[in-house]
């Protein structure tokens, strides 16, 4: 029934790109726009098309759950950046891989706030529709997060994470909702990412290149040839090509159609290098920085408690009487 549901030529959006493996499975990638409608209405219109085997999407297990939080929940969510985020990710990732996060919260945090949008819809769409599937299996295709963050960390010299913080903390330009629907057009993001390369390259290496050689694995992990439902033990088996429907952002659609027919070797971009000197110092400078901050901030609280004290009427009295109590006066 599922074979027959499926159409032999389907009718497919054009941020739909076909890759096939070379046991002759079909993988249709739709490139998306995180903060956006059409991408949501892309990813639903090509599981239906297509009635997959496998859905595969940008989502690694840490950021699993928002695929079950409905809209305005996700939108609270990403709006709010708090001190427990921060904890969070720091015990999560470590003190500068946790902090980085919180700044790219905050970017994502700008983003909805400006659009009014949660983001990852298009994942949510994906989730349910794989649901609707018969024997559809649904795979998360993302690197971990903390090894993405990790990498990135440490591919950093100390002055380019302080340029990449203060740049990530003064983010206010406004952003339409048009801005973000141009970034399915593959000319304006070349050009965007051609900009992120010439200031941070190894920034751009760490958590658009390795990810995209990441994703082409699971997605041609997926796609397996299946082996048909027998009607008894002496009949022989059968397998067919398998047809998987990938969901990952624009920006790594042209880097999954260079590695598709490359070797992959996963286990180098999934190792974290021990931290450089560098990495040391700004972790030791952070945490005295913060520890000065916060002392600072205990004196400047006590001695405006202390002169606030000290102002009162009954404050005044009971140090007059003492200095009256004094024996020579």
């Amino acid at each position: 029934m599922k074979l027959k549901r499926r159409r032999e030529r389907p009718n497919l959006p054009r941020t739909v790109t076909q890759l096939v493996a070379e046991d002759g499975s079909r993988v249709y990638v739709v490139g998306t726009a995180h903060f956006s409608d059409d991408s949501k209405r892309d990813v639903v219109k090509t599981i239906r098309e297509v009635q997959p085997d496998v859905v595969v999407v940008e989502l690694c297990q840490y950021r699993v759950s928002m695929l079950k939080m409905d809209e305005r929940t996700l939108l609270r969510e990403a709006k709010e950046v708090s001190l427990e985020k921060l904890q969070q990710a720091v015990r999560q990732n470590g003190l500068m891989s946790g902090l980085m996060q919180m700044l790219l919260l905050k970017v994502s945090a700008h983003i909805t706030e400006q659009l009014g949008m949660a983001p990852g819809g298009e994942f949510r769409e994906a989730f349910k529709e794989a649901s609707k599937v018969p024997f559809c299996k649904f795979h998360l295709g993302d690197r971990p997060i903390p090894v993405t963050f990790k990498r990135a960390i440490a591919a950093l010299s100390f002055w380019q994470k302080v340029k990449l913080a203060w740049g990530l903390c003064f983010l206010s330009d406004p952003i339409s909702k048009d801005d973000v629907e141009r970034c399915k057009q593959k000319d304006l993001l070349e050009q965007m990412m051609a900009e992120m390369i010439g200031e941070f390259p190894d920034l751009h290496r760490t958590i658009v290149s390795e990810r995209d050689v990441y994703l082409t694995y699971m997605l041609r992990q997926a796609a397996r040839r299946l082996e048909l439902p027998r009607a008894s033990d002496a009949e022989p088996r059968k397998c067919v090509p398998s047809v998987v429907v990938g969901v990952v952002g624009m920006g790594h659609v042209p880097g999954i159609e260079k590695n598709w027919s490359t070797d992959l070797n996963i286990q180098e971009i999934m190792t974290v290098p021990p931290p450089s000197i560098s990495g040391r110092v700004s972790r030791v400078a952070v945490k005295a920085a913060f520890f000065g901050l916060l002392g600072y901030s205990l004196y400047w609280m006590g001695r405006r408690t202390m002169n606030l004290v000290l102002s009162l009427p009954a404050a005044q009295f009971c140090l007059q009487r003492v200095s009256e109590a004094r024996p020579g006066r």
